[in-house]
């Protein structure tokens, strides 16, 4: 963990874990759903449970999240009843869109998420506007955006970042580097290698954390979303993290990473890692 994890709350600590690990469990089951052939088209987010903990940790229900095809994660960090959401998975009536937004499409505005997104990047200038909203409304409401690695070069995403630069949003970028765009090696794909080096184009900060260890982005997000709420405008966050399966159900990562790779990930597995520093330092 990092050199101030003791400044931050008992109750926020606690909190943290308990999402990612409820946020685990939620994925391990609709896998399972999806294996069976009971939910189709699903994405799962095992392994990268700490990005959106570390950062709705800080927001409320005022707050907007925009999420991605991936994002069951982002959700349930948000808030969202996991009972509402599973149903909404299997296209119940009882789901948080009546069954008619799957896996990829979930919203529930009344805990300020706004929607995830199948469509790669078209979430990043609606998050933006809401924003927008806030700022004109005199609101001191936050916006964040989820995208992964791939969307970053999408030209909505620069769009963005030069208007939410020119007129000081409260939005946060929030790229999930997870590696791989489907298949593709981010370093294949993203010159400099870096998503985070591009704010300086578009005057405001970039950040780049250990998407698999939750203090530290929560860390990184406390100060973006302060800077936000006071007016200060935009930060672009890349955070690298790495999901544990395929880029969907069919999907075998087998035939792009290799064993070793995988093995070194898991080994620095989010919650593993939070719940050894809970129990070393007394909190749990």
């Amino acid at each position: 963990m990092t050199k101030s994890q003791s400044s931050i709350p008992k109750d926020k600590l606690m909190w943290m874990y308990e999402t990612m690990v409820l946020i685990r469990r939620f994925e391990e089951q609709a896998k399972r759903e999806a294996d069976s052939g009971r939910i189709l088209g699903t994405h799962s987010a095992i392994g990268e449970e700490a990005t959106p903990t570390g950062i709705c940790v800080h927001l409320d229900d005022n707050d907007y999240v925009l999420g991605n095809h991936r994002s069951h994660h982002h959700c349930i960090a948000k808030g969202v009843d996991i009972n509402e959401m599973m149903a909404e998975l299997l296209g119940k009536v009882t789901g948080t869109n009546r069954g008619k937004g799957g896996t990829m499409h979930i919203a529930d505005a009344t805990k300020g998420m706004l929607g995830a997104n199948g469509v790669v990047g078209s979430n990043i200038p609606v998050a933006t506007g809401c924003a927008l909203a806030a700022k004109v409304q005199g609101r001191d409401n936050v916006s964040v955006v989820f995208f992964g690695d791939g969307a970053s070069s999408q030209g909505s995403l620069h769009e963005a970042m030069n208007l939410a630069s020119i007129w000081s949003l409260p939005v946060l970028f929030v790229c999930e580097n997870n590696r791989y765009a489907e298949s593709t090696p981010f370093e294949y794909a993203i010159a400099g290698q870096s998503v985070a080096n591009r704010a300086a184009g578009y005057g405001m900060p970039g950040v780049t954390v250990d998407g698999q260890n939750v203090i530290e982005v929560y860390e990184v997000a406390e100060e973006a979303v302060a800077r936000a709420r006071k007016g200060d405008g935009p930060t672009l966050i890349e955070a690298f993290t790495y999901r544990y399966h395929g880029h969907f159900g069919a999907d075998n990562p087998l035939g792009y990473r290799t064993p070793e790779e995988q093995k070194h990930y898991k080994d620095k597995d989010c919650i593993k890692t939070m719940e050894q520093f809970l129990i070393e330092s007394g909190t749990a």
